[in-house]
Parts: C-alpha cells; structure tokens; sequence
C-alpha cells in the first residue's frame, strides 16, 4: 500500500505499470468514466471491459467501487495479484464497513486467495470479487466473499460457491446495508457506556511450557491492568511466531484475526503486552484503524488518573512527558516548516522539532518542580528522624492489601479498592504496640512486573524514602498463584533502589483465601508470618514479630493490637 486515493485532475492508475504501452495504460484510465448502479456489483459490459484487458496485458485489474457506483480506483498488479492503494480517503468513521467494494480479474479463473480474504478484513470492505479470465478473454466464474457479524461458530468471513459470471444475481446496496445492520445487532453492549472496548494481544518469540505459563500469566495481569484503567475487556489474543514482525510485531494472519474480532464485537482499542516502538504504534494504528497502547502508557494513563497529591502529579505528568517524548514522529504535513527568523524569514522548524522543544521546556519544569518537592520531603524525614520513632515501610506487589493492613494496624480510613494501583500517594500512620509504644508505619505504591523505567525513576523520589526505614515488611498475596514470581519482582525492585540491607518481614496476606494446611505450610517454607488484613485477630503474631525487630534489647511484648 504506498499510494494514496486522492482527487486528481487527471485518472491515475494505481500498481504495477511499469512495462505497459501507452494505448494500454489510457486503456485503464477510461475505466474511471464508466460507472455502476449501486445495486449491481458490477455491469456485464464492465466485467467484460476488464476480463479482456486483463488477457491482453496479462496482469490482473482490479477496481475500487463506493456505494454511489463512482469508480474511485483503477489498479493493475501482476499475473497473481493486486495491490490496493491506501484508502485514506474513506474512513471507518463510526461505519463497521468502508463503504468500498473490490473487484478485480484473476487470470487462471481461481478462486479469492488468502492475501484477497485478508484485504477484505484489513481494509473493511463490503464485498472482494474476483472474476476469472477465460482464455479468450471472456468473463467465466465470478467468486466473492464478505465479512460475517459475530456468530456461534466463530467464523470470520463468508466465501461463496463461484457462479458463471453472467448468471451472477446480488442487489448490492440492499444486501451490504442488511449486512451492516446485523454487524451492528450482532454486538450486544450498553450504548449509554463510553468506556474504550479493547482487545489484549501478547507476542512472543519464547517456546516451552514454562514461556506458555509466563505469557498467559502476563496476559491476565495485563487484564487486571485493564480493568483498573476502567477498559472493557472484549478478548484476547497470544501469538507465539518464529521471529517478531519489525513492523507490525506479529504476522498478517493475525492481523487479519484481530480486525475482524474488533469489527465483530465492536472493540475500540488494542492493548500490547509488550513495549512497541512508534513506528510499531504508528503503522498498527494505520492498518488496524484502531487505537494502539502498550503496556507501558496503559500503565502510565492509570497512574495519572489516581495521582491526587501535587508529588504524584509531578511525577506522573513527568513520567508520561519522557515517555512521549520518545515516540514523537512526524509524518506527512506534521514535517512541513514553521516560519523563523525576523519576518518569518529563514527555514523555521518543522512542526515535530516544536514538539519536542515545547516538550522538554516542560520536563525541565516538571523537574525543577520535583527537586523542590524532594527538599520538602527531606525536611519532613530529617524532622521524623529526631523523633526517635521508628519507621516501617509496607512494601510488595500491587493488590497485595497493603493499604486494606494499614487501615486495620491503625484503624485508618486510606482508600482501599480490590484493584492494581488503587492508590499511589504515600500514606503515613501512627501504630501503637501493646507495651505504649509508638511507630510510624508507611504505605507505598505497589510494585509490578515491566514497571516503566521512566515512571520508575520518577517514582525512586518517593520510594527512596524507604530508606530511613528502620523495617520494611514484605506484603505478599499468598491466594495468587504468582505470589513467587511477585516476591522476585519485588527484591528485584528493592536492590535496584538501594534498600535491600534494610531488615525485613515477609508476611503473607489473604489466608482466609486458601486452605489452612496450604498456608501455614508455605508460610513456614518462607519463614514468613500469615495474616488476613480482614481479620485482626491474625495480627497477634505480626505485631509481636515487628515489635522483636524494632526493640530486640526489650524482647517481644504480649501480643495484642493497640492503637
């Protein structure tokens, strides 16, 4: 697809016409003064017009109808196919079909082709009609196929038994509106919910059972991430190909799957599991007509609508500027030149470079903003530490319950929510232990696999307040079958940060989810100290560990929840 339909003074035959005459190249172009009625797929006298061309260049034609019967496209490629011209000038809008329908010659009178099923899908188009060429040059079968709405079998597109060309019978406009409509009814949602429709995809390039497990593990927090960005999940789709496309990252077979289930059950938004590059973004976004994320701004885009101190702003809106920053590209008239210089004189930038200026003015603002808000963090920390009182940072992997103990430990009343960042600003309380004594206990962001390195670094601010920590107490989730993996994520996390030699408790959470048996003997495995934060009688134990480990010259005091 390289060429463009546009509105042209003169015909323009789109494809291959290298090696053509002249006679045969304006042979084509009278083809755009021809037109059909919009009940007929195409005109007998038409088809003929084609059908003999094509014999005599021996290439196959094709051409590009809208539902007026205006002839939009003339093409010609060679003796196995056509090339369809980009068909930015007819938009989906909020039509399931483009209004398009395409019918070219096939010289061996064979039926539509995979690359044929797959423009159909790709490209949205009502009807793909091939119409063989007889050795005289005489039109013989005609063989077309249409996409399907979403239907109990799963099937995607409609290919029907060829029919001699001059007994072929549709009435077009009336059955593409009929066809249209059922698309439409076929799709059973709440047209008052605004929420993006998405379809999750994962690619990978990695074999064997255990890469299998990790992908669909990834996948279903990737779904849970979803969920939390308030995104309608309508499926999902792993691919695992020998080598990752440079282009599309993934095969055009696939390709074709996903458009049609987006078409079928009306998805607005592709989300990746993995990190794509912008020209990925860009060129998935043209063939697919969909929206295009990744992982890494689904991320980012739920952090910034849960961010509510001025830190968690700053932070957020600089973290989404650096990652933006990176996928700034330009295209077509974004390239062309502002004017510069006195008088608008000189080359000016091109509208990209004012992005990226404009861009980096801001991060540099952004920036300076966080470096005042960090000495107003290390003021409040320097003054915490004359205190005397000890410090215990809650850490682990995000939905592990954090903010649901802290509430308990304190009787507090931080938001708590059973979804993945529920909250993202630093909360601080008071704990008191049974012997009257005080310590400030602190509750941070969770944690998560493939955490964006620009929010990372944003967030290491906050996070590095972990340091003056006296203890840090590791919250896991022991009901998720990916609590090991989570632990990991969350050590890994905490070397990189610099904390690892900070004294902690691993203590697993949520056992009134899981047999008793289970918990107590996986617990004991990881030296580890089980709790449900719904339950406080369970915090005997943990407050008698804590207090151990903060006043271990005093010994451990009777177990018991003060506050």
């Amino acid at each position: 697809m390289s060429s463009r339909i546009r509105s042209l003074p003169i015909p323009q035959v789109y494809g291959n016409i290298s090696g053509l005459k002249s006679s045969q190249i304006k042979a084509l172009e009278r083809v755009y003064r021809r037109r059909v009625p919009p009940g007929i797929l195409v005109t007998p006298e038409l088809g003929r017009y084609l059908t003999e061309l094509s014999r005599e260049i021996n290439r196959q034609i094709g051409i590009i109808v809208d539902r007026k019967g205006s002839i939009v496209a003339t093409i010609t490629g060679d003796e196995k196919e056509i090339t369809i011209p980009l068909l930015s000038g007819y938009p989906l809008g909020r039509k399931a079909l483009r209004g398009l329908r395409c019918v070219h010659t096939h010289l061996k009178n064979e039926p539509l082709s995979e690359d044929d099923l797959t423009d159909l899908a790709l490209l949205r188009l009502d009807i793909m009609a091939a119409i063989g060429v007889g050795e005289d040059g005489l039109p013989q079968d005609i063989h077309t196929a249409h996409l399907l709405p979403l239907n109990p079998g799963g099937r995607a597109v409609e290919a029907n038994p060829p029919v001699p060309f001059h007994s072929f019978e549709l009435d077009v406009e009336e059955f593409v509106g009929a066809l249209e409509s059922e698309i439409g009814r076929a799709v059973v949602r709440d047209v008052n919910d605004r929420r993006e429709r998405a379809i999750l995809v994962s690619v990978s390039t990695k074999t064997g059972p255990e890469a299998v497990r990790e992908q669909l593990e990834s996948l279903a927090e990737l779904k849970a991430l979803a969920s939390t960005g308030s995104v309608v999940v309508l499926d999902s789709v792993c691919q695992r190909p020998r080598k990752l496309n440079p282009r599309y990252l993934m095969g055009s077979g696939k390709i074709r799957e996903i458009v049609i289930t987006a078409l079928q059950k009306a998805a607005t938004l592709l989300i990746f599991d993995q990190e794509l590059s912008p020209t990925q973004m860009r060129e998935l976004g043209e063939i697919t007509e969909l929206k295009v994320i990744d992982r890494t701004q689904l991320i980012l885009d739920i952090f910034a609508g849960r961010a509510h101190s001025r830190d968690g702003k700053v932070q957020v809106e600089l973290a989404q500027l650096k990652y933006r920053l990176s996928k700034l590209t330009g295209k077509g008239t974004s390239l062309s030149r502002l004017a510069g210089g006195i008088g608008g004189r000189g080359p000016g930038e091109t509208k990209l470079e004012v992005d990226r200026r404009r861009t980096q003015d801001r991060i540099i603002q952004l920036e300076k903003e966080l470096r005042s808000l960090s000495r107003g963090r290390l003021e409040r920390r320097r003054l915490r530490g004359k205190s005397a009182v000890p410090i215990i940072s809650i850490v682990g992997y995000t939905n592990a319950g954090k903010s649901t103990l802290l509430n308990a430990l304190t009787k507090s009343s931080t938001l708590v929510e059973d979804r993945l960042f529920a909250t993202l600003d630093t909360a601080s309380r008071r704990l008191r232990f049974p012997r009257e004594r005080d310590a400030v206990i602190t509750d941070t962001v969770g944690f998560i696999k493939d955490l964006p390195g620009e929010l990372k670094k944003a967030f290491m601010a906050t996070l590095e307040e972990m340091k003056d920590a006296d203890l840090l107490l590791h919250l896991v989730d022991i009901s998720n079958p990916r609590f090991e993996m989570h632990m990991e994520t969350v050590e890994k996390l905490l070397d990189e940060i610099g904390i690892s030699s900070i004294p902690r408790v691993v203590v697993f959470n949520k056992i009134d989810l899981v047999e008793p048996v289970i918990a107590k003997n996986i617990s004991s495995r990881y030296n580890a100290v089980p709790v449900s934060a719904n339950d406080p009688s369970t915090f005997n134990s943990l407050l008698k560990v804590l207090e151990g480990k903060l006043w271990p010259e005093e010994g451990a005091g009777d177990a018991g929840c003060g506050v």
